[in-house]
């Protein structure tokens, strides 16, 4: 079963058969990445790596959020070398999640802003419901990613489109997405379409 939502548990997980989905569980803050959400996610992703029984991950969010990136509030409270620290820990898990055996799939149920575009970008699959948001709004606040998304996203959508994303901040649908080659399909509701995918004979032998 899931695990409780609260930020003692900033993620949630649950086995299907053999896949594991991964939920980004603090609705109240939009699915912020907290320093202990990064941690919780470091240890799941750590456990991956010795898992021979989980074919296929899926990361996916709760309520209209999928992860909205960095807890802003807890950024402000950083120090410089704090706030080295957390960028440098937000890029090795997306490295770490781009490094898995596993096949990965971000099943996009709402906004996906900052480092959960990173998050998303990282994962070897995505798809999105229709109601989907996406953005890189650093730029409005005079900052830019540092888990990975501006090579990563420049690779799927080219550099002219990534770097117009990046310096405006602006948000963009699904539908955008799907034409852009960021996502490979809109479904509703996306944790299923995800499953359907993840319950490929391909996948799951």
């Amino acid at each position: 079963m899931l695990s409780p939502d609260n930020e003692a548990n900033p993620i949630a997980e649950e086995i299907v058969g053999s896949t594991l989905i991964v939920r980004f569980s603090r609705p109240a803050q939009r699915n912020s990445l907290s320093s202990e959400a990064l941690k919780a996610l470091a240890a799941t992703i750590e456990r991956l790596k010795t898992s021979p029984s989980v074919h296929v991950v899926i990361f996916t969010g709760s309520d209209n959020a999928f992860a909205s990136g960095a807890d802003i509030k807890e950024l402000a409270e950083l120090d410089p070398s704090q706030a080295r620290d957390f960028s440098r820990s937000g890029q090795q898990l997306t490295n770490d999640i781009a490094a898995l055996n596993q096949v990965t799939i971000a099943a996009i149920n709402g906004f996906c802003m900052g480092g959960g575009l990173d998050f998303a970008l990282a994962c070897d699959i995505r798809i999105a419901s229709k109601s989907a948001v996406f953005a890189h709004p650093g730029s409005k606040l005079g900052i830019i990613t540092g888990w990975g998304g501006t090579q990563r996203l420049s690779r799927l959508i080219g550099k002219s489109k990534a770097i117009e994303l990046f310096s405006t901040g602006r948000r963009f649908s699904s539908d955008e997405g799907l034409k852009a080659g960021l996502i490979t399909q809109i479904a509703d509701p996306v944790l299923e379409a995800a499953l359907v995918i993840a319950n490929t004979s391909r996948f799951t032998s």
